[in-house]
């Protein structure tokens, strides 16, 4: 069974950048999407972004689009999360997952990372 790690959050100030990691241990076939979701405290978890393993065509959430970037190395079977122009309102627990469909709901994924806590605050 395919396990995921996610790190490298942390407490960055407005505007500031942050790169997240998704490492993978095990297979990820090419059809299949990795994704960030991120739920903040008295929140649903929401979707932030997705890439499909093996074409890399990639997707994202309005609210992130222009400032995140999904992407991933297939020989180090890690996906990454660049997070520039970080404003307050992002602040939250990001998580990655494994699908083997695109979706923006959590449901379809059935591989969880522990989330890892990105707090953006002066």
């Amino acid at each position: 069974q395919l396990q995921l790690v996610d790190t490298g959050g942390g407490l960055v100030q407005p505007g500031g950048p942050l790169r997240l990691s998704c490492a993978a241990f095990g297979r990820i076939y090419s059809s299949a999407f990795i994704a960030w979701f991120r739920q903040a405290p008295g929140k649903e978890r929401e979707f932030v972004a997705a890439i499909r393993w093996g074409t890399g065509r990639t997707y994202y959430a309005d609210s992130v689009k222009g400032r995140f970037t999904i992407s991933r190395v297939g020989a180090e079977n890690t996906a990454y999360l660049q997070m520039n122009s970080l404003k307050t309102e992002d602040t939250a627990v990001y998580f990655c997952a494994r699908g083997v469909e695109l979706s923006c709901t959590p449901s379809p994924y059935r591989e969880w990372g522990r989330g890892t806590q990105v707090t953006v605050s002066s």
